[in-house]
């Protein structure tokens, strides 16, 4: 797709880095048949390529529109179109670019993204907010709020590790205030073993927030912050838990081009494509498993069939799921900033989970466990919890 740069643009090396990205695009459109939003309107400007299409219209002009950011706000950057692409496009840095041209102009954010970034990524404010959520949530006016406190806040544990030890286990934002069972949990199989890990000091959020919501800028500060608390030895492994984490950390060596950023996310493994080899009895009475893979996991990282693998290892009779590698509507905060459509591929993604009729639903990333677990009749878990 050729394109052509606005005079202001042209001494910008991220800019060309996007330009070099959007003329692989040859307008084939097999992006569009595994688009979800491209599927629930059928509008070519809720696909990937009509997407490209308006972000070469933002470099040319160096100037944005109501529609361009409102298919930007829509696009669930699950890059379910990366796979699917003939030409190789990586749209999701697209997207992530696109974002930060457009949010790095003054009063272009809105509201809830500000409070979100502000939130979010800070476990000590993000549980004292949710716990206050809790008490008024029957006066918000959003549904999808409301549901979004439904869960109640566990009681407070405190994980230790052994400073000696070669594994780094991360903990992440929301999941050690929401889920922190799967890093308990965890943290018992890897002692069953006797393998030291040890966590990062101070851990800061991984800066996948604040890319997809193009604020680059705090986005590498916060992983400035990760990389500077972590001294990698050449038998090192970093250990994430959450796919939507780790698909950012395995990336840092893309937005801080330096040695020590390089180093760390070299030796960023899933804890699925760690744990690959290890063999597990059942720790659930559950025999039918519907395993949800998050896009983060199957396009972001390309990780498929390691943790089905592993469970069927282990006992568990993994079902078949109809359209598997479609969002299930949770893509970080996607699912409280565009609840409509949210709710649309979440009601997609539950009527082919029920379909199988399972025992228990499990998945890799903490979002799509909260965005799933209120809307479905049977247990919604992370994956390592069924392993003894």
């Amino acid at each position: 797709m050729r394109t052509m740069l606005a005079p202001t643009l042209k001494n910008e090396e991220e800019v060309q880095g996007l330009v070099d990205e959007i003329r692989k695009c040859v307008h084939c459109g097999f992006c569009n048949s595994v688009c979800p939003t491209y599927q629930l309107t059928g509008n070519e400007l809720q696909g990937p390529r009509g997407r490209i299409y308006l972000v070469k219209g933002l470099l040319e002009r160096d100037d944005t529109n109501e529609t361009l950011e409102d298919s930007l706000n829509k696009c669930l950057t699950c890059r379910a179109c990366e796979p699917a692409c003939p030409s190789g496009v990586q749209y999701g840095k697209i997207a992530e670019e696109a974002r930060f041209l457009i949010h790095r102009r003054p009063g272009r954010r809105p509201f809830l993204q500000k409070l979100l970034l502000d939130i979010v990524p800070n476990p000590i404010k993000f549980k004292k907010l949710y716990r206050l959520g809790r008490w008024f949530r029957a006066l918000l006016p959003s549904k999808f709020f409301r549901e979004a406190l439904t869960r109640k806040l566990p009681p407070p544990s405190k994980i230790s590790g052994n400073n000696q030890g070669n594994v780094i286990l991360l903990q992440g934002c929301v999941q050690q205030v929401l889920t922190p069972e799967v890093v308990k949990h965890l943290t018992a199989l890897l002692r069953s073993r006797d393998i030291s890990f040890r966590l990062i000091p101070r851990e800061h959020c991984c800066g996948s927030l604040h890319l997809h919501l193009g604020d680059q800028e705090n986005a590498q500060k916060q992983m400035r912050a990760n990389v500077s608390h972590v001294q990698i030895e050449a038998e090192d492994t970093i250990v994430s838990s959450a796919s939507g984490c780790g698909v950012t950390l395995k990336e840092y060596s893309r937005y801080l081009p330096d040695a020590d950023a390089n180093d760390f996310a070299r030796v960023v493994l899933d804890v699925s494509e760690y744990l690959a080899n290890f063999e597990f009895n059942k720790a659930h009475s559950a025999k039918r498993v519907a395993f949800q893979s998050p896009c983060t996991l199957q396009h972001g990282q390309k990780i498929r069939g390691v943790i089905e693998e592993i469970l069927t290892r282990t006992g568990y009779e993994v079902l078949p799921i109809r359209d598997a590698g479609q969002c299930c509507g949770s893509a970080g905060t996607y699912s409280l900033l565009q609840p409509k459509q949210a709710r649309e591929l979440r009601a997609e993604k539950v009527s082919a989970l029920k379909e199988v009729t399972p025992d228990i639903v499990v998945t890799a990333n903490v979002g799509c466990q909260l965005f799933l677990e209120p809307v479905l009749d049977v247990p919604v878990r992370h994956w390592i919890e069924l392993l003894d």
